[in-house]
């Protein structure tokens, strides 16, 4: 058995300032699964005081999407995943776009040329194809047979340039979370680096631009586990040393699967496209989701504090992230959980960072609204609603009562009013409204406590079935904030036309 092959050992620094980097292609929509393996690598950054790098890799340019790394820049910024260095802001790795880096790329090939590590192969696809074929016929794992590895061929037109990879043993891998992996070299192949038309390929161009960038760590997810003896080669033929590396489990969904495109030709039900689109940014920013939950609930995808604490701001985040926390499970895309923490974040805003948020959901949906500009009426209504607030997309709806007089009744709003006491107590809050339309907290409050202790006394009549109708009449839902706010918020103007209709379609049995 040939002894494995000797590579430098990555260098572990989990302590010590990290550079990280996240390197996207910018070949469609943002989504979280991407943004969670780019979130733990700025939170070690941050942890550890270093540097989180932003670099774009586009040399697949068959697969780019016009407008997606200005979308990705957006999202993380929405984020808050702000970088040190990248394509906007220079560094010390410049450039940060690989479209903008291709002589680099292919002086680090003919260097591997040079010194017996690559060489070129003028084999058309149609003769990697027949192998292929004759490989799977034969039951062994598809690879490129080194055909060209002997042949000495030169520098030539629609010629590739393929790394050599070691053809014996076994080459080893350390990972920080999964420790040492085995590969056989016999089952790799030769991959090429640097294709026909100078563009490189992942293989190379990741590998060229970490070291030049000082790439301390790096964070990637598990599909690219099988990519890692190949980059460790590369390393080690290069004579640099190798970054830590630190592959991801997936985000799944309920079955435990990868979550598929919606577009991926697969049928996927209704249901499910929806599903898929909560994993989008744009999707979770037009519903107004808060990016210090999201970037909450994605920590906890694949990490924990070590505590029982859940809810951390992203600078909590920060100071608590450790590699050595992260898990190797698959992390389950839960759109309840995301909601959960949405409505967590959106209950610890103070009143003015609440308002900043809601408002333009509010003069969307109310534009012809006065009190909108009244501050404190502003405050009032949202700290009503707040507590049933998923997210602050959800306001608008949440607070129509405080703007729009109900026009129908229907479902259990409906069985409210026509219950046997609905009536009685419509005319008893009619006739308890002050004169004046202003209505204080002390004044409302005093208002329903006087007449329920009134209706009990004279109809025997319980909370429920009395504030049930009220509550029916002045909003048309069946739930919603406390009835004194709902009286202080609307005043006593609007809560007696609401009341006088719904007693007419009481009294006239128009429900």
């Amino acid at each position: 058995m040939p002894a494995p092959t000797m590579i430098r050992e990555s260098k572990v620094m989990t302590d010590s300032p990290a550079r990280t980097r996240y390197a996207p292609s910018p070949t469609g929509k943002t989504h979280l699964g991407n943004l969670r393996t780019a979130m733990f690598a700025w939170l070690l950054a941050r942890h550890s005081g270093g540097q989180f790098i932003l670099r774009i890799e586009d040399t697949d340019q068959t697969r780019l999407v016009e407008g997606a790394q200005a979308e990705l820049m957006d999202a993380m910024r929405w984020l808050g995943l702000l970088w040190d260095e990248g394509p906007d802001l220079g560094g010390r790795g410049v450039p940060y776009v690989q479209s903008e880096n291709l002589p680099a790329y292919g002086d680090a090939a003919r260097n591997l040329v040079a010194r017996g590590h690559a060489y070129y192969c003028d084999c058309t696809p149609e003769r990697l194809d027949v192998v292929r074929k004759m490989q799977q016929q034969r039951g062994q794992p598809p690879r490129y047979d080194n055909h060209c590895r002997e042949r000495g061929l030169g520098a030539g037109e629609g010629r590739v340039i393929r790394f050599k990879m070691p053809t014996e043993g076994v080459t080893i891998c350390r990972d920080h979370l999964r420790g040492d992996t085995r590969f056989e070299n016999a089952l790799i192949g030769d991959p090429v680096i640097l294709k026909s038309d100078q563009f490189p390929t992942y293989h190379l161009a990741v590998i060229v631009d970490d070291q030049r960038m000082a790439i301390t760590h790096v964070l990637r997810g598990q599909e690219w586990l099988p990519s890692t003896p190949i980059h460790q080669q590369i390393y080690a033929a290069f004579g640099w040393q190798a970054p830590v590396w630190v592959h991801l489990p997936l985000v799944t969904d309920f079955q435990g699967k990868k979550i598929k495109k919606r577009d991926d030709g697969q049928g996927a039900d209704e249901e499910y496209a929806k599903y898929v689109e909560m994993t989008r940014i744009d999707t979770l920013r037009e519903k107004g989701y808060m990016p210090a939950a999201v970037m909450n609930f994605l920590a906890f995808l694949g990490w924990n504090p070590g505590t029982t604490e859940e809810l951390f701001t992203p600078a909590e985040l920060s100071a608590a992230f450790s590699l050595d926390r992260l898990s190797l499970s698959p992390a389950v895309f839960d759109v309840d959980r995301l909601d959960w923490f949405n409505q967590q974040h959106l209950r610890r805003l103070p009143p003015a960072e609440l308002a900043a948020g809601a408002l333009p959901y509010l003069k969307v949906a109310y534009p012809d609204a006065p009190r909108l500009d009244d501050s404190g009426w502003v405050d009032r209504l949202l700290g009503a609603v707040k507590e049933e607030l998923i997210t602050v997309g959800e306001v608008a709806e949440k607070t129509r009562f405080a703007f729009i007089d109900p026009v129908d009744y229907h479902g259990e709003v409906r069985e409210h009013l026509q219950s046997a006491a609905a009536e009685i107590a419509l005319n008893a809050l009619r006739e308890a409204l002050p004169a004046e339309d202003a209505v204080s907290p002390e004044t409302a409050e005093a208002i329903f406590k006087t007449m329920r202790a009134a209706l009990k006394t004279s109809h025997n009549l319980g909370g429920k079935a009395i504030m049930q109708p009220l509550r029916a009449a002045l909003t048309g839902v069946s739930g919603g904030p406390h009835l004194t706010d709902i009286l202080v918020l609307i005043g006593a103007g609007a809560a007696r036309r609401r009341l006088d209709q719904a007693l007419t379609a009481v009294v006239t049995g128009a429900l």
